[in-house]
């Protein structure tokens, strides 16, 4: 058999340059870009600016929705029966429903009296109020304070009891349902669920419950929450502003057309025979709330949304606690998704442009599509065209549409009023802020819009979460290692301000008062940094050979991720 020549294997290029590991690698890169590389990338930018367009129709959507509500429709109270129920002196409190009270605990040493006190504070019939504190707590000491505080109230004639199980089955699920099992709370009809850090104004339950009361196809009545440490730094800020938008637009959108949306776990009442027929607490993911939310709403039940009803409660202060909070609200839903969806389909109690806004609108769009394509496309397929040319992003598809996605987003959340002024500064400050993506002139823009600097941040963070939302997300879709972890989200209470009181009455300590410190070690994340030096050699990329000016929103995104990385991002006042 004739020798085989190696040039008939190996190109002479490649013989030529043998020694040279990085022209090889560039050999390399040019014989596959071509046949494998531009047609998968390619695709990709079709299928995110196919999710861009999903998203942008959605958004605009609830946009139009919103506004027509906030224009022709009237007001919960005046769409459904409401009467307010009054106190009698023949009657006593005879025409009072019984009401059950359950706040759900796990070593929450720092807030375990706010909520307390706040349910004990609620202005109904000491004699029609059973409170139910369902205390999960590793900590023998913590245990022990909140059974010593629930004792305290019960010595003023509260009925409250303390309740503790002997496992965390089930975690807040598995309490909430071992809570309505007892006995003593058989004789209750409606339910009010508070987390540990959530505290309701006196007048929540009057204001609440006769929407049940007198309208017996309604299940569940959900209030706002409002937070009381959003100025505290600058994650909790970020948070506050995308937390608006879901409560003043998505919860209301849902509630105003097809009378459901997702239960947020906490600040809602239940009638306690739409749960039963549901078929009660589930924890087969960790959003139990979304979960009985879907399966009460497959019977037909109906659910109130109350903007102007608002419960005051804490945010995550530390990036470690928020990441962990948005895995859950990430992974669950998606995981959720994957287990009910033929349900919703075969589903026949229902009207069909229901199911199909709970499988598309609510779940495919909001939970899922979302949190993809803010991180594929943005973050991984944008800054891919750039080394490779031969592919690229439509203006409408890189800009126009994430510009009015965000504008959309941003113009219901107070601090875009609080910072912008009015409406309209503030479509006009967030188009001149994207268009930096395609200019040079970011001196400019600084000096044209210096208060939307926050905003500008706000979608930075967003593109950084996205990551984990995202990872979180496939981790639901397709039920791998850590779809049921569930880590409860840390809170401080009043720990952080009580020790800057305490330190501003010491007037020989001149200095501000320090957050709560952590080992440098323990703040590095290293997924974060790792995006972020691949957007840095992007955007040098575009600096130098590029023709689209992305460099500028690289760089700005590359500073957030490494922000992030190094764990400063709850340490930023």
């Amino acid at each position: 058999m004739p020798q085989i020549s190696s040039n008939l294997l190996i190109p002479e290029s490649f013989q030529v340059s043998r020694e040279d590991i990085a022209g090889q690698i560039g050999l390399i890169w040019e014989l596959i870009k071509a046949p494998l590389i531009v047609p998968l990338l390619k695709l990709c930018v079709y299928i995110c600016l196919a999710m861009s367009l999903m998203l942008f129709m959605e958004r605009v959507y609830m946009g139009i929705v919103i506004i027509l509500v906030k224009i022709f429709l009237k007001k919960p109270e005046k769409r459904y029966n409401w009467e307010a129920i009054q106190d009698d002196v023949e009657l006593g409190s005879s025409n009072f429903p019984f009401v059950l009270i359950q706040i759900p605990m796990f070593n929450e040493k720092e807030v375990y009296k706010i909520s307390i006190g706040a349910a004990c504070g609620l202005s109904w019939p000491s004699d029609r109020l059973v409170i139910q504190v369902l205390d999960d707590s590793t900590d023998p000491a913590i245990k022990q304070l909140v059974e010593t505080e629930c004792k305290r109230w019960a010595s003023k004639g509260l009925n409250i009891t303390y309740q503790i199980r002997e496992n965390r089955t089930g975690y807040k699920a598995g309490a909430l349902k071992e809570g309505l099992k007892r006995s003593y709370v058989k004789h209750c009809e409606y339910v009010a669920i508070f987390d540990a850090d959530f505290r309701p104004e006196p007048d929540y339950l009057r204001r609440a419950i006769p929407f049940l009361v007198h309208n017996p196809d309604i299940a569940l009545v959900q209030a706002r929450w409002r937070f009381v440490n959003s100025n505290e730094c600058l994650l909790t800020r970020m948070q506050e502003m995308s937390l608006d938008y879901h409560f003043k637009v998505e919860q209301e959108v849902g509630s105003a057309t097809h009378a459901f949306f997702g239960f947020n776990g906490t600040a809602g009442v239940w009638r306690i025979a739409a749960i039963n027929e549901a078929g009660g607490w589930k924890d087969r993911t960790t959003v139990e709330d979304m979960d009985l939310a879907v399966r009460a709403g497959l019977k037909g039940w109906k659910f109130v949304y109350l903007g102007d009803l608002q419960v005051k409660s804490e945010l995550p202060s530390t990036f470690k606690a928020f990441r962990f909070q948005q895995h859950r609200w990430s992974c669950g839903p998606a995981n959720l998704f994957r287990k009910m969806v033929m349900e919703i389909v075969r589903n026949k109690k229902v009207r069909f442009w229901k199911k199909v806004y709970v499988i598309y609108s609510f779940f495919f769009v909001r939970k899922i599509i979302a949190h993809m394509v803010t991180f594929c496309f943005y973050c991984v397929v944008l800054p891919l065209t750039i080394l490779v040319p031969e592919v690229q992003v439509p203006i409408w598809g890189a800009v126009y549409i994430p510009s009015v996605i965000t504008i959309l987003n941003s113009v219901g959340t107070p601090r875009s009023t609080i910072l912008i002024n009015d409406y309209y500064c503030c479509i006009l400050s967030l188009s001149i802020t994207l268009s930096v993506l395609l200019t040079k002139n970011l001196y400019h823009l600084l000096e044209t819009c210096r208060s939307v600097h926050l905003l500008f941040y706000w979608i930075l963070f967003e593109n950084v979460m996205s990551l984990h939302r995202t990872k979180a997300t496939l981790i639901g879709l397709f039920e791998a290692g850590r779809v049921n972890e569930w880590v409860v989200t840390e809170k401080l209470g009043d720990a952080v301000k009580n020790k800057a009181a305490a330190d501003a009455k010491n007037k020989n300590n001149i200095k501000a008062p320090k957050r709560l410190k952590f080992k440098f070690t323990d703040r590095i994340n290293t997924l974060e940094l790792g995006f972020g030096v691949f957007l840095f050699f992007c955007g040098c990329y575009d600096f130098v050979h590029g023709k689209n000016n992305y460099f500028v929103y690289l760089f700005l995104q590359t500073i957030t991720f490494l922000i992030t990385g190094f764990g400063y991002i709850g340490t930023i006042v």
